[in-house]
């Protein structure tokens, strides 16, 4: 142990006292040489005041490139806490991190380090990025030395993927194997051909090739293996592999001579038409794995339920079983045979493992998904039910078409079939029960309809069946239809007459229908003659006003559509009519969709993440992008700092500065930088809506 002003590097097992602290080794202790201007950030210089007490846990008295010498006595008494006592506070500022990771590469690559002294600081590097890792600087910084070390001491025979990013450049460890692959003309395999595509720095995947990395890993190599059974074949370019580390400290750049047999190697950097080639692969793969992806953010220790393995793609089924999910088909095949009929908490307890206290919308919606992957239908589909059944009432299981999986997929002609029939449940519960005769009638809509797919009939019909079962609530009609327009509840008494007049006759017992469902809408009884008039075949002139102002207004004359319906004589309407009032349901099935929602389980909404493919940095290239999320560290910056954060992603201050500003006018109307004197950043676009 000892106190030291000349410059020493203390090795691992020695220790050194500065203002009156013994601090451990492996660091540069003594005042350094003056680079670029001021003494090396690498060294502790000895004769700096330093204050009794630390505490600036948070750095307030740093800058973002941190130098021992300038930085305020009270943090630098923090810092020689922080190496005094074991270097692995989560809680502090990553800045002394930097600090004293500046000291450990300059030792690895500018001293003349011995190989276990070199492996010693590799392994105190791997350390600091397991405790400070989650900082996405530490993480770059700390992991591009890790990439280039093993290079030095050639300690690496065999090189495996990577397949996370650890800095701005494509990683050493890709460049390498591909490389090789491609100077002995061997074709890249699909394991390598994605660590060059997720590691690319121009490559931004969708959040499910994260969140999901183990599932699309192997979907994309499926998919690969279909497009290049033997490898992509990749021709390489004349530039041969040149690498270089560059120092977080931006004190000083080293050429790393690879230790491999062979030759030169051709640098893949700037190869970009293999990477074009697979990623259609990458993307088909993201979106089969959406609702799995979103499954697991909504639930990330679900993986390996009944529900999350139902929504994988069927070629991943076999590469991850679920034997489970075989007692859920046998379960609901046998409720099929039994009739259709389920409890919903009983089938929600099956895909959860635990009886649901409420059931929402996101539940009733992966069941449905997951019973699809099994060819089972479910009953109604909350995507389009005006209504979910609640606890205590059942669903309805029914064979459907296999290969049917992506249930939000229907054609135009499902949703207004759908909302017919739930028009004609109503009115037929209207008078309290549903004759034979009602549900024929129902049923008949849409078996007979030639723009109907069979897996959409299929499912109409377990939909009627459900409705059947489990009587509408006409109360919430009743009770919210005052809440609403005349407009629209005219225009939904409407509906349900021409949902009755459909097949062109409306007969008396479904005019006796149609006047209980117009009083639960709040609607006169006697306006049912009016609107059926407007249906009507006959065109008999109708007096709607009288010719003068002066005279009071008078209603619409039933005519002979009242005497009808009294003398059980059918009243035919116009069907042209009745089809333009059936094809002009969305703003009456808005309403009834209104209606329902409020009886509905209130969810929390949906996190956006970046499934959507929105980016915050897109139209910048690699290095200006990286610029730009450093720039947005912190409020201002120097112009000796912002020119040195620059040159760390190799671009030119000047020229960096225009172009990050262009981009930032195009995209959000506003510069990110002022150079005016310091630098300020407009951070506000870190809250700009994206585009």
């Amino acid at each position: 142990m000892r106190a030291t002003r000349k410059p020493r590097w203390i090795p691992a097992g020695e220790s050194a006292i500065v203002a009156g602290r013994e601090i451990g080794g492996m660091v540069y202790v003594g005042r350094g040489p003056v680079v670029n201007g001021e003494p090396d950030n690498a060294f502790i210089d000895p004769t700096r005041p330093v204050a009794r007490k630390g505490g600036d846990i948070d750095a307030e008295g740093m800058s973002y490139w941190p130098n021992y010498s300038s930085i305020h006595p009270r943090s630098r008494a923090t810092y020689l806490a922080w190496l005094a006592d074991g270097r692995s506070d989560p809680g502090v500022n990553v800045g002394y991190v930097f600090l004293y990771f500046y000291g450990l590469e300059r030792r690895f690559f500018v001293h003349d380090a011995d190989p276990d002294e070199r492996r010693a600081i590799m392994a105190e590097v791997d350390r600091l990025r397991s405790v400070y890792g989650s900082n996405r600087s530490a993480s770059n910084y700390l992991g591009a030395f890790l990439e280039a070390a093993p290079v030095v001491i050639g300690d690496v025979k065999e090189w495996a993927p990577v397949f996370e990013r650890s800095g701005h450049e494509l990683p050493i460890p890709v460049r390498l194997a591909v490389g090789c692959m491609l100077r002995d003309a061997e074709p890249v395999p699909a394991e390598w051909m994605l660590s060059w595509l997720m590691t690319h720095p121009e490559t931004r995947l969708r959040t499910p090739a994260v969140r999901a990395f183990p599932e699309f890993k192997a979907l994309f190599e499926l998919r690969f293996h279909q497009r290049f059974p033997t490898g992509l074949k990749v021709t390489a370019l004349r530039r041969t592999l040149s690498l270089r580390y560059r120092a977080a400290s931006g004190n000083f750049d080293v050429e790393i001579t690879p230790q491999i047999d062979g030759g030169g190697i051709p640098d893949i950097a700037d190869l970009s038409k293999p990477v074009a080639r697979v990623t259609p692969i990458a993307e088909e793969a993201i979106d089969d794995l959406l609702k799995f992806s979103r499954y697991l953010g909504r639930d990330p220790e679900g993986r390996g339920t009944i529900e999350a393995h139902a929504l994988l793609p069927d070629d991943l089924h076999g590469l991850f079983p679920c034997p489970e999910l075989d007692e859920l088909k046998a379960w609901a095949q046998q409720r099929i045979a039994d009739g259709g009929m389920a409890p919903v908490a009983e089938l929600i307890e099956r895909l959860e493992g635990a009886p649901p206290e409420k059931i929402g919308k996101r539940q009733l919606t992966g069941a449905a998904d997951a019973l699809a992957r099994l060819s089972i239908g479910m009953a109604p589909d909350p995507r389009f039910a005006l209504r979910s059944p609640k606890l205590g009432e059942p669903v309805m299981l029914f064979p459907l078409p296999v290969g049917i999986t992506r249930l939000e997929d229907v054609s135009a002609h499902y949703p207004p079939a759908l909302l017919s029939l739930v028009m004609g449940t109503f009115v037929a519960h209207a008078d309290g029960a549903v004759s034979d005769l009602e549900r024929g009638h129902l049923i008949g809509r849409f078996r007979s309809s030639n723009v109907l797919t069979d897996s959409e009939k299929a499912r109409l019909q377990a939909n009627l069946d459900w409705m059947m079962a489990v009587p509408p609530d006409l109360a919430p009609i009743r009770r919210r239809a005052k809440d609403v327009g005349d407009q629209i509840r005219h225009g939904l008494g409407r509906l349900a007459l021409a949902v009755v007049g459909a097949d062109g006759v409306v007969d008396p017992a479904e005019v006796k229908a149609i006047e209980k469902m117009y009083r639960i809408l709040g609607i006169d009884a006697g306006d049912v003659y009016r609107d059926l008039h407007a249906l009507a075949s006959a065109t008999e002139p109708v007096t709607v006003f009288r010719p003068t102002d002066a005279e009071p207004e008078y209603a619409i004359p039933a005519s002979q559509l009242a005497d009808s319906a009294a003398d059980s004589a059918p009243i035919v309407l116009d069907q042209e009519r009745v089809a333009a009032i059936m094809a002009d349901t969305t703003e009456v099935s808005n309403v009834l969709y209104a209606v329902f929602a409020d009886d509905a389980p209130e969810e929390r909404p949906e996190a956006i993440d970046a499934d959507d493919g929105r980016d915050r940095f897109a139209g910048l290239d690699a290095r200006h992008r990286g610029l730009a999320e450093e720039l947005l560290r912190q409020p201002s910056w120097t112009p000796q700092d912002f020119e040195k954060l620059a040159r760390q992603f190799r671009l030119m201050p000047a020229g960096a500065l225009e172009t990050i500003n262009e981009w930032a006018f195009e995209r959000y109307d506003a510069g990110l930088i002022d150079d005016e004197g310091n630098l300020s950043v407009n951070r506000d676009i870190l809250d700009a809506p994206v585009a």
